[in-house]
């Protein structure tokens, strides 16, 4: 039954009815916390802007340093461990 009336109905009806669905989602987003929010950003001033550049890459610094130990026991002292300690 659903063939019969997409069958009926033409090109362009299908096309608008999609079209009015797309812009249906778009109108609930404005509507919702997600538009909010949207609403109360703004730009950053310069001020604001140096200071996330600086603790951004405080944080990359550190993850990094973290990441380099773990390479480091990896690779010298997890095999000294195994094949010295326990004779693997």
């Amino acid at each position: 039954m659903s063939d019969e009336k997409s069958e009926s109905r033409s090109f362009e009806d299908v096309v608008q009815d999609r079209q009015d669905w797309i812009e249906a989602q778009f109108r609930k987003i404005s509507r919702g916390s997600w538009a909010r929010i949207i609403r109360m950003a703004r730009k950053p001033t310069p001020q604001e802007f140096k200071q996330t550049s600086i603790v951004c890459g405080i944080g990359l610094f550190v993850l990094g340093a973290i990441g380099f130990i773990l390479l480091v026991i990896m690779d010298n002292f997890i095999p000294w461990l195994i094949h010295d300690v326990f004779g693997i």
